[in-house]
């Protein structure tokens, strides 16, 4: 399985969609931990296909080519194992925290300048996972605890960001 593969057999398990459905979902939602590109999901679909994990049909809309994919047995049961599997790798990827973890190379208000940026990136987050939507209390999907996850994080996120900044302009002062 390529990094994408799971994307597009989870998402088809719920509907068939095209390529360019399944982009617009991936763009509102595993994006935020599992990215996906337009150059991953069609040479990715194509594969599938051929393979038979999934089957596509033509389903042209108005002018445009589009290629509409559903799951087969065959491509439900990999998902299946894929869920199953034993391996759990939680890998993040954060630029960011990348940038802040070499910011002793750049002069004081330079470094927290980035510390705030990072705060305002959670911040925007916040924002657009907010305009998602609010899981309900009781009996969530597991899409919507995620949803959460991401929520409690980036709040946690913008809170410690604030706190390190206080510190560090604490320190600076005395």
């Amino acid at each position: 399985m390529s990094s994408i593969t799971p994307v597009i057999l989870g998402l088809l398990a719920h509907k068939p969609f095209s390529g360019y459905d399944m982009k617009a979902i991936v763009d509102r939602s595993t994006r935020f931990f599992w990215a996906g590109s337009y150059g991953q999901i069609y040479p990715e679909l194509r594969r599938l296909e051929r393979e038979g994990l999934i089957e596509g049909e033509d389903a042209p809309n108005g002018g445009r080519t589009r290629r509409v994919y559903r799951l087969t047995a065959v491509g439900r049961e990999a998902l299946r194992e894929w869920l199953l599997g034993s391996a759990t790798t939680i890998e993040y990827r954060d630029e960011s925290l990348l940038r802040l973890f070499f910011a002793d190379a750049l002069p004081r208000e330079q470094a927290l300048q980035l510390l705030a940026g990072r705060k305002h990136g959670h911040e925007r987050y916040l924002e657009v996972l907010r305009a998602i939507g609010t899981p309900p209390e009781t009996d969530p999907t597991f899409d919507q605890l995620v949803l959460q996850w991401g929520i409690d994080f980036n709040e946690w996120g913008a809170k410690w960001c604030e706190q390190q900044l206080q510190r560090l302009r604490k320190q600076k002062a005395a």
